[in-house]
Order: C-alpha cells, then structure tokens, then sequence
C-alpha cells in the first residue's frame, strides 16, 4: 500500500514539474526533493526518466478520459459539451498564463526532442479530437465534424500559447467568447415542433 502510493506521488509530482517547469528541466532530484523521498526509494519505483514520462503520459490519458465522461454526464446537449472543453481555458487561465497548454507544452517539448514518446502524448490530443468530433456529429455535422474538431484544437491551442506570452486574462476571456459565437454558427437552426 504505502509503495503504491509512493509510486503516485512520484508520479503527480512529476506531472506538474513536467508542466511547470519541462520535462527536459527536471531531473530526478527535483522530484524526490519535492515529495520528499530518498534516492534510493525513487529509483526502486523508476530507473529511467522515461520510466516517469510514460507513467504521466499515463496519469494525463487517464485524466482526460475521466474529465471527457464527466462532461458526459453533466452537460444534456452536444454543445453544451463543447462550451466545456472551450471554458477550460477560462476554468485553467491562472495555469495557462504562466506555463500554457499541459498538452500542447509536452507535445512541443518532446517533438523538440524528437522523443520517443511524443506518439503516446499525443495520444491525448487524440482523445479531445475524437470527442469533439462524436459532438459535432451529435450536432448534425458529420460530414465536418473532424475538421470541426481539429478547428476548434487548433484555436485553443493558440489561444493557450498566446496567453501564455502575454499574460493577458482578458484575452482569454475575449476569445473564449469569440469561440462560443462560432460554435453558434456551426450548429443547425432547430425546427420548430410540428403540431
């Protein structure tokens, strides 16, 4: 029992150092320092750096998997369901100033690197992309419904990586706004109930 735990705290530990400070800044030490453990105990639960990386990768798919079904639940309609993947910016905006996007950041670091693992994270990139495009196709946009999702990725993608530059929380605010008006526009009229 206590070995799992340690074993997660290494691992939420590591995923926000990951995110604040890289994932090529960050070394062993670093993380032990923060939880507090010795060496030797890190190393009988991760020999490798990239031993850690995977575990994240893990933590964050399953992360969003868990945050894609509450969504699910808590919101009646497909759009209503995409204004909850466009307010994140808006729920996250303290975060996403100071270090940007979790997803963007790690993807940009590890193509930097030319990782191994950038295929793995971008497997959540995938994850937003399938989900946004099952609600744009809930919305009666088949036919675009993966361009649709991919627009809406790329949008807020910018929109993190410009925050993150300026330092601008109205910025945020003023294109998560802009976004909910385009999400408006791509959903169908509703016809009136027949009598």
């Amino acid at each position: 029992m206590a070995a799992a735990l340690t074993r997660r705290q290494i691992v939420e530990t590591a995923d926000r150092l990951f995110y604040e400070n890289g994932f090529g800044a960050t070394a062993f030490a670093d993380i032990a320092a923060s939880i507090g453990i010795s060496r030797g105990n890190f190393y009988y639960h991760f020999r490798t750096k990239d031993e850690i990386l995977d575990a994240v990768i893990g933590l964050r798919l399953q992360k969003t998997e868990a945050l894609l079904a509450d969504w699910e639940k808590q919101a009646e309609t497909p759009r209503d369901r995409i204004r909850r993947f466009v307010h994140i910016l808006v729920a996250n905006r303290a975060k996403i100033m100071l270090y940007g996007c979790p997803v963007g950041t790690l993807c940009s670091e590890l193509a930097k690197l030319d990782h191994l693992a950038l295929g793995r994270a971008g497997e959540l990139f995938a994850l937003f992309r399938s989900w946004l495009s099952r609600q744009f196709d809930a919305l009666g946009r088949s036919a675009d419904a993966d361009a649709l999702a991919m627009h809406l990725l790329m949008r807020s993608q910018g929109v993190a990586t410009l925050a993150a530059a300026l330092r601008d929380e109205g910025f945020i605010e003023r294109e998560v706004q802009a976004m909910n008006l385009w999400l408006d526009a791509q959903c169908p009229a509703i016809p009136p109930p027949t009598i």
